[in-house]
């Protein structure tokens, strides 16, 4: 059962699952202290008198439950009265609302309303989400090079996930024409403010040499501050790399240890790759029951070659270690990997 472990890097390019930007304003001394019901208190009045910022507040405070109950009904209330005053961070959130469907029901033209309105005002979060609008065709029609546009404008204000998105569509040739050397750039300024993805998608053009001299040390440079948050393609990256020792010197439970915290994060293709380590005995004592139930889960959560690999290795496993894999797979997966 000597079975390759893949080893390829992975840029992130989709933008179907982008998450959408709420603002908190100009409210800086409601962040300053904890006693959020004090604050209450002193911002609620101003805005019964018709304060947009207080307004605005308000809002925040019932969305995040902030010395109130949380209620986003209520707080799209307050986001509406501000909103309706041309306050743009009002606008923005009670779009991400409307796109949600959180305190109103879900209605994507009306939230692209909002956001348009804010980011017409030159507010960036909502630049980002309008251009994320476009791009996916959410309440508007499909069209990327509108979306790079609003990302543009968000960009240049540093707001670091539009500089992602913006990298993206140069990476692509989405909406703008190819250019590798831009993408770098603006993944560079984003990963520069520490945002992950654009870390993740920095280190795989140094990896490839695309649009920037190839590099392997500052490959796993990025990759490293990129899956040191959390990110889990960033540590997929990462074991990889121990994997192949390209960049750094080879070591299996390195490589294990990446893996690991790639999968339980629902990574299928470090799934496959742990599996393989386990049933290799590469990095990690050698155990076929345990390699099976990562190549079970890696197969459920839609990896082709960890299905094929499963479905090979299934012909050679004892069938009583099969359906043990198999409860553990089980068990891994209900547990949301707590449990494996």
């Amino acid at each position: 059962m000597n079975l390759l472990v893949r080893c390829v890097a992975i840029v992130i390019l989709l933008i179907s699952g982008a998450a959408l930007a709420q603002g908190r304003g100009d409210a800086p001394s409601l962040y300053l202290s904890a006693d959020y019901e004090a604050s209450y208190r002193q911002w609620r009045p101003l805005a019964e008198q018709g304060s947009a910022s207080a307004q605005f507040i308000i809002g925040v405070m019932y969305a995040n439950g902030q010395g109130v109950a949380q209620d986003h009904t209520e707080a799209l209330r307050w986001y509406r009265l501000a909103a309706e005053q041309g306050y743009p961070s009002a606008q923005n959130n009670l779009g991400v609302g409307y796109r949600n469907g959180v305190g109103v029901p879900r209605i994507d033209a009306e939230a692209v309303r909002w956001y348009r309105l804010a980011a017409e005002q030159g507010y960036a979060v909502a630049q980002y989400n309008l251009g994320i609008s476009y791009d996916v065709g959410l309440g508007v029609a499909l069209d990327h090079a509108e979306a790079v546009h609003w990302y543009r404008l968000a960009a240049e204000q540093g707001y670091a996930i539009a500089q992602y998105y913006l990298g993206v569509s140069y990476s692509r040739g989405s909406g703008v024409a190819q250019n590798k050397a831009e993408a770098v750039r603006w993944y560079r300024l984003a990963a520069e403010q520490g945002l992950a993805s654009a870390q993740n998608n920095l280190g795989v053009s140094y990896l490839n040499g695309e649009g920037v001299a190839q590099n392997d040390e500052e490959q796993i440079r990025w990759y490293r501050l990129a899956a040191e948050q959390g990110h889990a393609v960033a540590q997929f990256n990462l074991g990889a790399s121990y994997e192949r020792g390209r960049g750094i010197a080879q070591n299996h439970t390195e490589a294990v240890r990446w893996y690991r915290l790639a999968a339980e994060q629902g990574n299928a293709m470090a799934q496959t790759n742990l599996g393989l380590s386990y049933g290799n005995g590469r990095g990690v004592d050698q155990d076929y029951t345990i390699g099976f139930m990562w190549l079970e889960i890696a197969a459920a959560n839609g990896d082709q070659l960890g299905q094929n690999i499963r479905d090979r290795v299934a012909e050679e496993l004892a069938p009583d270690a099969m359906a043990e894999a198999q409860r553990r797979a089980q068990r891994c997966m209900d547990s949301e990997y707590l449990d494996c």
